[in-house]
C-alpha cells in the first residue's frame, strides 16, 4: 500500500489524496482501504463521502460524529464544491457549443443501477434519478485524439462522471467498466482525478479549499 498522503488535518477533519486502485472503504473481498489506513493515524476519522476505487484525488474525512454530521449535511445540501479532471477520447466541442461564456456545458441525463449488470449504472430517461454534470474542455491533443476535461458534478450519483461521459461519446481512458476495449486499454489506470475540494469548515465555518494536481504522467 502506498504511504498515506495527508493534504490537511486539524481537530475537525482530515483531507487525503487517494491513489488510484485503492478502495475508499472496506470492500466485499478486501479490507485494504483508505479509511482504515487513515484511522491508524487518526483514530476518530469517519467517512463522509467516497471515490471509486479506480479514481484518484481528494477525499475529506470527519473527526468525530459531530463533525461527520456537519460535513454530511454540507454534501447532502450540495454546499461542497468538487472539481475533477479527466482524459477522454475524442475532441469535445468548441467554445461556440458552450452553455456559458466561460466554456462550461451541462450533461443532464438521469442514471439508474443496471441491475442485471451490477455494479454498472446506465442512463434511463424514464426511471433514472436526476443527474447533472458540468464540464468544459481544457485541451485537445490531435495526435492522440484525446481531450483533457474539467468536470463539476452537480449531483453525486455512483459512477456519474464515467456514465455521463460515456453517454455523450467521450469515455474516459482506462475505464474498464464503461469504455470500449481500445479506450480502456489506452491507460493502465482510469484517468479521472478529484483535483479540487472546497466547503465551509464544520467547526469555524470559514470557507476552505484544497487542490491536488493529477498524476497522469505523459498525458497532456
Amino acid at each position: 500500500m502506498k504511504p498515506l498522503e495527508v493534504v490537511y488535518a486539524d481537530d475537525a477533519l482530515v483531507v487525503l489524496n487517494k491513489p488510484s486502485g485503492l478502495l475508499a472503504v472496506p470492500g466485499k473481498t478486501s479490507n485494504e482501504c483508505l479509511s482504515l489506513q487513515v484511522q491508524q493515524q487518526f483514530a476518530d476519522a469517519l467517512i463522509v463521502h467516497r471515490l471509486d476505487m479506480a479514481t484518484s484525488g481528494l477525499m475529506v474525512m470527519a473527526r468525530g460524529i459531530a463533525m461527520q454530521r456537519a460535513l454530511n449535511q454540507s454534501f447532502s445540501e450540495r454546499r461542497v464544491h468538487k472539481r475533477y479532471v479527466a482524459i477522454v477520447q475524442g475532441p469535445c466541442g468548441t467554445p461556440s457549443d458552450a452553455d456559458t461564456d466561460d466554456g462550461w456545458q451541462l450533461i443532464d441525463l438521469p442514471i439508474i443501477v443496471d441491475w442485471p449488470n451490477r455494479p454498472l449504472r446506465k442512463i434511463d430517461l424514464q426511471s433514472g434519478k436526476p443527474s447533472q454534470t458540468r464540464w468544459r474542455s481544457a485541451h485537445y491533443d490531435p495526435q492522440r485524439n484525446t481531450s483533457r476535461l474539467e468536470l463539476e458534478p452537480v449531483t453525486g450519483r455512483s459512477h456519474q462522471l464515467r456514465v455521463h461521459l460515456q453517454a455523450i461519446g467521450h469515455p474516459i481512458l482506462g475505464d474498464a467498466l464503461y469504455a470500449p476495449a481500445e479506450v480502456a486499454a489506452a491507460s493502465e489506470r482510469l484517468l479521472l482525478h478529484a483535483t479540487a475540494l472546497a466547503f465551509a469548515h464544520p467547526q469555524t465555518h470559514a470557507w476552505v479549499s484544497f487542490h491536488a494536481p493529477d498524476a497522469f504522467g505523459a498525458w497532456p
